[in-house]
């Protein structure tokens, strides 16, 4: 025991007897009381003042009662308020973390989707968690989000996922290690790429490659040509995220290849390629007969970001295939073009829900503020999928404003739209350095 010595004693007693009754409350860890005191402030119909209701918020988050937190917070500060940057990040961190060890499966993809974007280094502990879990999905999304975060080179539990049952695991640890150029793997990689067969042994080849092996691009380029479908798809991803300028010709020549599947992904590859040689086979992809590679081509038109292939776009939006009207719609707004926030408009109105999702991802290219209230309204819809897809393209659109939305979303009746809206609410409190909406990094 200590004695508080004079003056500075006096100042402490003072400010003990000054306290209000929820802040004492709250300090002795009493927070059933403190809730209480609003329970009875609000029977009494007397308005709460902001220190109890910011200490009802409190309380809850202690509790665990992360839902009622988030009823207080909106009460405390309303929908176009100035918010309170600190405890709506907790709330955020709640809503995610409290969720991690759901009994349902899709619920813990989408906490640990969410983890995956927001992407910090102090949730090494919790993603290495991750990688335990039951479910393969959520393995591989644990492991892509240490890769997200930069600490694949302090993750043993990652290295070890490279020996995971599920072959998406492995090959989510196996990209997320050769990306961060981890050492003292390529021996691991190696052997991979020597006894798999599959897609598996592209992605350890590529690992490979990142460590320096550049003789190793012979064998990817090869793989781009072989009789397995998944394998020149996974050997194209990589081509197109390389952006080796050699490797162009391979990507330009996947547009035509038999399988649409592989097509579609060719002209995701040119999109991260981001080359304005790409433009050639991207607008030969904008005719092709199937309705998933032109809609893929139009959007990775707008990544390349040449301003004069929105004359080629445009007649896309009229498209009679909904889903190649969004992606017209995301090429045209990564060029700068707000006209094809009409037909956003006009698709977020579209009676199929799995269209009205499609337009939310378009839309989450959009840099321009009048893209948010579509956003809003397909953040209210009646189903869970445009919802959740509204929710995450706000978060990726980078617009501070985005929060207010986002914050009501947190009192959504689907868990998965709940944590959604939480991981874009921590992306825009605390952004990454933003990627341009036009060319991919070279």
């Amino acid at each position: 025991m200590f004695l508080i010595p004079g003056n500075a004693g006096a100042t402490f007693l003072h400010a003990v007897a000054t306290e209000s009754p929820a802040a004492k409350a709250f300090k002795l860890g009493q927070y059933e009381e403190v809730l209480r005191l609003l329970e009875r402030g609000d029977s009494a119909k007397k308005e709460p003042g902001h220190e109890l209701l910011r200490l009802a918020c409190l309380s809850q988050i202690k509790l665990g009662r992360i839902e009622e937190a988030v009823a207080v917070y909106i009460r405390l500060h309303p929908v176009g308020q100035p918010e309170d940057k600190a405890l709506l990040r907790e709330l955020a961190s709640g809503t995610i973390l409290g969720r991690l060890r759901d009994p349902q499966e899709h619920v813990r993809i989408a906490a640990y989707t969410a983890l995956a974007d927001v992407g910090r280094p102090e949730l090494l502990p919790v993603l290495e968690d991750g990688l335990l879990d039951s479910s393969a999905l959520v393995r591989a999304r644990a492991a892509e989000g240490i890769g997200k975060a930069g600490l694949a080179g302090r993750s043993d539990a990652l290295k070890r996922a490279m020996r995971d049952e599920a072959p998406g695991v492995r090959m989510a640890a196996i990209n997320a290690l050769g990306e961060a150029r981890v050492p003292g793997i390529e021996h691991q990689l190696t052997d991979i790429a020597r006894v798999e067969e599959g897609p598996e042994s592209i992605f350890a080849l590529a690992g490979l490659y990142k460590a320096g092996r550049t003789d190793v691009l012979v064998d990817i380029t090869s793989a781009a040509t072989l009789p397995n479908a998944e394998v020149r798809m996974a050997a194209i991803g990589i081509l197109g995220r390389i952006r080796r300028p050699a490797s162009l010709t391979t990507l330009s020549q996947a547009v035509y290849d038999p399988a649409p599947s592989v097509r579609a992904f060719a002209a995701g590859a040119l999109g991260e390629f981001g080359s304005p040689d790409a433009v050639a086979p991207l607008i030969h992809a904008l005719s092709d007969e199937h309705a998933r590679v032109r809609g893929i081509a139009a959007a990775s038109l707008g990544r390349v970001g040449v301003p004069e292939t929105r004359s080629v776009l445009q007649p896309l939006l009229r498209d009679p295939v909904d889903q190649v009207r969004a992606g017209a719609v995301e090429g045209l707004l990564r060029l700068g073009d707000p006209t094809s926030l009409l037909t956003a408009a006009d698709l977020a109105r579209h009676p199929d829900p799995s269209v009205r999702g499609a337009v939310a991802q378009a839309l989450s290219a959009a840099a321009d503020p009048k893209a948010l209230p579509l956003l809003d309204s397909l953040l209210r819809d009646q189903q869970p999928l445009p919802r959740l897809m509204a929710a995450r393209a706000l978060g990726r659109t980078g617009m501070a404003p985005a929060v207010s939305a986002l914050k009501t979303a947190l009192r959504d009746t689907d868990a998965a739209v709940r944590i959604t809206a939480a991981g874009s609410v921590l992306m825009l409190l605390e952004p990454k350095p933003a990627m341009p909406h036009g060319r991919g990094k070279r």
